[in-house]
């Protein structure tokens, strides 16, 4: 019983110092840092003024929109990467959708391969959660150059 007493008091003083490592929505610099240890990035702007990171990873061309912002927080990261006259036929990519777990893929207005991945960030995550993501992420763009033929920079 002593034990269990001593459990819970140590999980309610970790508490305060947990929330303190999560990274949500209103924490752009943080992102854009985790970003930075998987390649190049930057943040910018997008139409509307929420934020936008474009980055690479091994070359590969990338986003990351910052989605659903409300008084400067945001609920959602949306990375992306669209291959301009990279054309898989449709097979293909059903084939990806249905065969990977990770990575929406898609043929875009132009019939070009396109890649998202959607993070929810609502109420904050661990930063190694978040740095995890951006992992699944690099491996999403490493299978998926592969396998439409992108040759990167």
């Amino acid at each position: 019983m002593r034990f269990a007493w001593l459990a819970i008091a140590a999980t309610l003083a970790a508490g305060p110092a947990l929330a303190q490592d999560l990274v949500d929505g209103s924490k752009v610099d943080a992102i854009v840092e985790l970003a930075r240890a998987y390649g190049t990035a930057a943040l910018e702007s997008q139409s509307d003024g929420n934020p936008r990171i474009t980055g690479k990873i091994k070359g590969v061309p990338y986003y990351v929109f910052l989605m659903n912002c409300d008084s400067g927080v945001c609920e959602d990261l949306n990375f992306y990467a669209g291959f301009a006259n990279i054309k898989p036929t449709l097979d293909a990519i059903n084939a990806w959708n249905r065969d990977k777990r990770f990575g929406n893929a898609y043929l875009d207005s132009d019939l070009d391969a396109a890649i998202e991945y959607d993070v929810n960030l609502e109420y904050g995550v661990s930063r190694q959660n978040l740095d995890a993501a951006f992992g699944v992420w690099s491996v999403i763009l490493e299978e998926y150059i592969a396998y439409v033929g992108y040759k990167a920079e």
